[in-house]
């Protein structure tokens, strides 16, 4: 019986020895940067939006953010080091809410840092959600502050081997952790691969009126949007509105809701416009990019190089929009949405035009 009491106890401290290894590899390692910021000869895989996003909120050095969807997710953070003298970390959500973008404030609110500028990628489509709405759901303990639920992230298996073994057995994998792309890159940008992902989507036989989605966006800027401007007086937020591809407003011909979308941006961009500390750009109207197919993978995510086109605009002032020209911008580019020549999309890949 003794020597059965011992063999137990020596399990049991084996065991004990066991998880507090792996927590302490955990913790020193850090991949999703729960207690400090990256280690320098790590070589750590960023892939997860949900799980790394508040950790780089709260562990890396910056006094810039930048917010959006996965249209923002090809942005350098150098080039906005080199256009606005700032330190630029990048926290997007793939299909962003404006609840998603609060909540990755919110993370930056806790975390103590000064923030001079936040960049924001606006998502006029996302806006007509529910107020509470978010892409996906959140791994609370990961965002709280309670120490007792990391035992979530200490022992978890995906954690220990993709983003801990995996990197230290093949270092090649990783990616700067202040400033990772999307994996489109793998796709490749280019008008055959953006109409191959494409297929338009029905007529729409209904009349919608412009304000139909107009209570949402409200709603929205009421309880999201513009009290988040309001808690930071102190930062000048740059507000853009991404070049979607025209195949996007394609869809929305069809569907017949181009005016809505616009009524509600219009809406959007006159609430913005009351702050003092909110600069909008408008990067619709952006012609020779958003009718050329070869800068897309799809109908709206476009390219690295479109991206620093963006950065480099917001620094030298162009496409933005004021109180005094906004409408006359949104009047020229309905008309442009409603009169483009959208059989022209398939040419030199005539084989590629869906089926009505």
């Amino acid at each position: 019986m003794r020597k059965y009491r011992v063999f137990l106890g020596v399990l049991a401290g084996v065991i004990a020895a066991g998880l507090i290894a792996v927590a302490a590899l955990v913790i020193v390692i850090d991949p999703f940067f729960q207690y400090h910021g990256p280690v320098e000869t790590f070589s750590y895989v960023i892939d997860n939006q949900l799980s790394q996003n508040p950790g780089l909120a709260k562990n890396t050095e910056y006094n810039a953010v930048l917010l959006g969807s996965s249209v923002t997710v090809n942005f350098n953070t150098a080039w906005f080091e080199d256009l606005f003298g700032v330190s630029l970390v990048k926290l997007p959500y793939n299909g962003a809410y404006p609840k998603d973008i609060v909540n990755a404030m919110e993370q930056v609110e806790k975390s103590g840092h000064t923030v001079d500028m936040v960049f924001w990628g606006l998502d006029v489509s996302s806006c007509s959600g529910d107020t509470d709405q978010i892409q996906y759901e959140l791994p609370e303990y990961l965002y709280d502050d309670f120490i007792g639920n990391d035992v979530y992230y200490w022992y978890n298996k995906d954690v220990l081997l993709d983003y801990i073994l995996k990197p230290l057995l093949d270092p090649s994998q990783g990616t700067d952790p202040t400033d990772y792309y999307s994996s489109w890159q793998l796709f490749g940008y280019n008008k055959w691969v953006a109409l191959n992902s494409y297929t338009p989507v029905p007529r729409s036989e209904q009349d919608y009126a412009d304000d139909f989605l107009l209570d949402a966006v409200k709603k929205n800027m009421d309880i999201n949007i513009c009290p988040m401007i309001e808690r930071h007086p102190e930062t000048q937020f740059y507000v853009f509105f991404p070049p979607y591809s025209i195949l996007y407003w394609y869809d929305f011909e069809r569907l017949r809701q181009t005016d809505a979308i616009l009524t509600n941006e219009a809406y959007i961009i006159e609430r913005l416009l009351m702050y003092d500390n909110v600069r909008v750009f408008f990067f619709h109207d952006d012609y020779e990019i958003v009718t050329d197919l070869e800068n897309y993978t799809d109908k709206i995510h476009y390219s690295r190089e479109v991206s620093q086109h963006i950065a480099q605009s917001m620094a030298d002032e162009r496409g933005e929009v004021n109180a005094d020209n906004y409408r006359e911008v949104f009047d020229e580019f309905k008309s442009f949405v409603h009169t483009y020549d959208y059989d022209s999309i398939w040419d030199d890949y005539e084989h590629m035009r869906p089926e009505e």
